[in-house]
């Protein structure tokens, strides 16, 4: 699968995005410190307050966005009450603001999509399956090793991903910071932020949990494309329906706030790492327990089906 063209591909996306994504945090800080005339992090925190604020109370802001707004003013006033800076320039931060925002902005799903969806429907269109199939081997076997090739493979896709950010941007920001304080465990109940249940952790711990959680929802996202792969006989229509099913999930998010029965879809419980950060929830009633149990759901089902399928298929 590493030397598919498709994957060099990927690798070669990454490598080309990385950068990118460096360039323009850097861009982005240098331009704070120039409006400011400092580069102390209280100061530019302070401004960013005041500006949400600002924004909060205009009159064209919609209620979801301006409880939204309340909540993230009350963690970087609780960030500021307790002097420690979200924000500490170096890699390890942003690794951990990159990880946090690969899922929100669906870069890592539509990667781990594209690198899976053809597994079983590439091998059909091709008829190499049928070969395959030849051969004196059960059929849960054959599927089993190409579901333990996919879990293996988003893993390293991962760990590249990592390595890769954490390279690029160190030599940017430096390589330093992996002891700073970081804070976790907010909670958002009835669009208030609560902080009894906040925890200071070092900055390498908290990268740890973000990726695991990255890891997790890339596995599902994995399992579902592998899924649509067995159903599906053509590449082009599986990812199709992938691709549609990722994008009906940020649309539901963003557009059917309202709507309770929109949390039970995969992809709009993808936002792990944002239960993580504290961040509200973009449905009432998601949170990380729900959005785990959820998840794991369709990951089981969507697995025993391509099992159940595959197994009693015709591959005619």
């Amino acid at each position: 699968m590493v030397r598919k063209r498709r994957i060099l591909v990927i690798f070669f996306i990454l490598a080309v995005l990385i950068p990118i994504f460096v360039y323009a945090q850097l861009q982005q800080t240098e331009e704070t410190i120039k409006r400011l005339g400092t580069d102390n992090w209280k100061v530019a925190l302070q401004q960013k307050i005041v500006d949400q604020q600002n924004r909060l109370n205009s009159s064209g802001i919609p209620e979801e966005w301006k409880s939204w707004l309340k909540v993230q003013i009350d963690q970087e006033q609780y960030y500021l009450d307790n002097d420690i800076n979200p924000t500490t320039p170096g890699a390890p931060t942003f690794i951990r603001k990159l990880i946090e925002q690969s899922i929100g902005w669906l870069l890592l799903p539509l990667l781990v999509m594209v690198i899976t969806i053809d597994i079983i429907s590439g091998e059909r269109s091709d008829g190499t399956i049928k070969i395959l199939l030849t051969r004196p081997i059960k059929r849960w076997k054959v599927l089993l090793s190409k579901y333990i090739s996919i879990c293996l493979l988003i893993s390293f896709l991962l760990v590249l991903y990592g390595v890769l950010a954490y390279v690029v941007s160190g030599f940017v920001f430096s390589f330093k910071g992996w002891t700073v304080p970081v804070l976790t465990g907010f909670v958002i109940k009835n669009n208030q932020l609560l902080t009894d249940s906040v925890q200071l952790i070092p900055q390498w711990q908290y990268i740890i949990m973000a990726f695991g959680l990255a890891w997790f929802v890339c596995i599902i996202i994995g399992t579902l494309s592998f899924m649509v792969s067995v159903l599906v006989r053509t590449t082009p229509a599986a990812m199709g329906i992938m691709l549609a099913a990722l994008i009906t999930g940020s649309v539901l998010s963003g557009l059917a706030t309202s709507w309770s029965g929109a949390k039970y879809f995969f992809s709009v419980n993808l936002g792990l790492t944002d239960y993580l950060a504290g961040q509200l929830p973009s449905i009432e009633g998601l949170n990380m327990h729900f959005s785990l149990m959820n998840l794991s759901i369709w990951g089981i089902s969507a697995l025993l089906i391509s099992f159940i399928v595959f197994i009693k298929q015709d591959m005619n």
